[in-house]
């Protein structure tokens, strides 16, 4: 066999490797579990999530409040160091939103971060905490948002520079960073500490902005929840540890209140992008904001 054909079947190899680890790795029907999808645990499941927070249509240039929170026709911008970030539509309409899609859809969609036709979604929508996530969760939020008025309107594409524009290499940053492991290590025998965990890293992902990445956008599981730089502009998202100067003085019972007023142990009140955050804990029970709290004490500090 010769150089030349020796070299070529070596890049053809290459390349082949190459398109199996950037492609997509999926669930099957077989996978998915025996469960008719709850509304009204798919509506607290809604608010866990935050999802009108990025979803909801701007309303005047601002963020939506009331009940334009439910007209999922998204549109915000997300403007960060790998490019401007353009929130879809997941409303139920059947061309512009997720109306057409089947349950194994919008499961892929939530676990893997792919897109019906198998294509990779960017990680500003963040399926790296929903993935986490109890399927049967993601099975009764997919039946609550099937309530929710369709909003027709196709939002424009990102604008990405290179590399990130490549969106086949998100299949090899998948395999590397895409894990459905919890993170902190909990008492599992405390069921308020596992439902706080699931809070906190799933449906919450509250890792995603309070927590720093490396430089290809992963999160640093090391300084989980330990503050980062705001994703959105200028300024840092707050580290929410026990080692947090901020927290560490706040008994369970201050956060408890903080997550259901808004109002902070010396009066002060939430401000910023927690603002949303704050209206959505406001909607969960006690006992789920009970849960987050426990949890939030529970993890290690990060000073």
């Amino acid at each position: 066999m010769s150089l030349w054909l020796r070299s070529a079947l070596l890049l053809l190899l290459i390349a082949l490797a190459g398109w199996w680890l950037t492609g997509a790795t999926r669930s099957t029907a077989d996978e998915l579990p025996l469960h008719t999808g709850d509304v009204t645990s798919g509506e607290r499941v809604f608010w866990a999530g935050g999802c009108a927070s990025c979803h909801a249509s701007p309303v005047d240039g601002k963020r939506a409040r009331g009940e334009d929170k439910l007209l999922l026709g998204g549109g915000l911008e997300l403007d960060t160091p790998y490019g401007l970030f353009r929130v879809p539509n997941i409303s139920p309409h059947d061309q512009d939103g997720i109306g057409a899609w089947s349950t194994l859809d919008f499961v892929n969609a939530m676990r893997h971060g792919v897109s019906p036709r198998g294509k990779h979604y960017y990680p500003s929508f963040p399926y790296t905490s929903y993935a986490r996530m109890p399927i049967e969760d993601l099975i009764d939020l997919e039946a609550y948002l099937k309530t929710l008025p369709a909003v027709d309107g196709r939002i424009a594409n990102h604008e990405l520079g290179f590399p990130w524009s490549i969106r086949r290499g998100l299949g090899l940053w998948k395999r590397l960073y895409l894990d459905d492991a919890p993170v902190a290590d909990i008492d599992v025998s405390n069921s308020e500490l596992v439902l706080g965990q699931m809070l906190v890293e799933g449906a919450g992902h509250c890792g995603e902005c309070h927590t720093p990445r490396n430089r290809l956008g992963a999160m640093l599981s090391d300084r989980w929840l330990g503050g980062a730089p705001n994703p959105e502009g200028k300024g840092r998202i707050p580290n929410i540890t026990p080692g947090s100067e901020n927290l560490a003085g706040w008994s369970a019972r201050d956060l408890e209140y903080y997550f259901e007023s808004g109002f902070t142990p010396e009066f002060d009140t939430v401000g910023g992008t927690m603002v949303a955050v704050q209206e959505n804990l406001a909607m969960l029970s006690a006992e789920d904001r009970a849960a987050i709290t426990a949890y939030l004490k529970a993890i290690p500090p990060v000073e």
